[in-house]
């Protein structure tokens, strides 16, 4: 399929940027609530994708974020359930843990999904891009060019560059990592909000997101949101889900680190509010 991206006008206001929502539907009502209250606009709330993933009610989170109106682009899970695709094409090492686990999580999305979900699916972009304070923002999952890409504040700057080149853009703000941060080269703003379905492995169950606001000409801030952790875990029990996803929810730290680099190992269970602006 070609790559689709919807090009916006300029944005203004606040603006709410989240990802990995994983069918964590506990977490999507309490980022909506955050939203209302901060008087951020549907149209201006931006998911950069994997709606689907790991935890119990993939049919009621689809749903519930559609009928709240936010914009998102495709993850890889979704472009792999829409596709039909048998594995969520999340570019795990073969074997490995997270392999494994996903081998029941997914059948499971593929299993609870209607058709009108899938059809939605459909629909989605590969990318979005819009100017917002003067500055061209673009929306990706891993990378402009390869959706399950991961990309973390360290990984080399050349590996983030040509999604900059490719879309003309002063900043993107990307997914799929599970762990926020930003990056700046220059003029240049590499932005990951965060996921909001699973915890970033700090030792909190909290989850992350980031505001965008023009009223400066431009600024963001990594938020964390609190929600209803014990039940999106007791639901993942229910539901014969990875106890070790389950977990996750209650410890905020990861089973493993496989996709991690060196660095970023080191941050788990440390300050990430620290972290993310050292």
């Amino acid at each position: 399929m070609d790559k689709k991206t919807i090009h916006l006008n300029t944005v203004k206001g606040k603006v709410l940027l989240f990802g990995g929502v994983y069918s964590n539907l506990q977490a999507l009502k309490a980022l909506i609530k955050i939203a209302k209250k901060e008087n951020i606009a549907p149209e201006n709330c931006f998911c950069t994708g994997d709606l689907i993933g790991y935890c119990a009610q993939p049919e009621e989170t689809i749903q519930t974020f559609i009928r709240w109106g936010a914009r998102t682009i495709i993850g890889n899970v979704e472009q792999q359930l829409r596709n039909g695709d048998m594995n969520c094409g999340c570019d795990f090492t073969s074997g490995s843990r997270c392999d494994t686990f996903s081998k029941a999580w997914y059948p499971f999305a593929q299993k609870e999904l209607s058709e009108d979900a899938i059809k939605w699916m459909l629909t989605l972009p590969d990318h979005i891009s819009f100017t917002y304070a003067h500055k061209k923002v673009t929306l990706v999952h891993g990378t402009h060019q390869y959706i399950s890409e991961f990309i973390f504040k360290s990984t080399p700057w050349n590996s983030k560059a040509s999604s900059f080149q490719e879309t003309e853009s002063d900043i993107i703000v990307a997914g799929h990592c599970g762990i926020p941060f930003y990056h700046k080269k220059n003029e240049l703003l590499w932005l990951n909000p965060g996921v909001i379905g699973m915890p970033a492995n700090d030792g909190q169950p909290h989850v992350w997101y980031v505001i965008l606001d023009d009223v400066n000409e431009f600024s963001y801030s990594f938020k964390n949101l609190s929600y209803n952790y014990k039940k999106a875990s007791e639901l993942m029990i229910e539901k014969k889900l990875p106890t070790a996803y389950a977990t996750t929810l209650l410890t905020g730290f990861w089973d493993n680190m496989e996709i991690l680099p060196q660095e970023e190992q080191l941050w788990k269970g440390k300050n990430l509010a620290e972290l993310i602006n050292h």
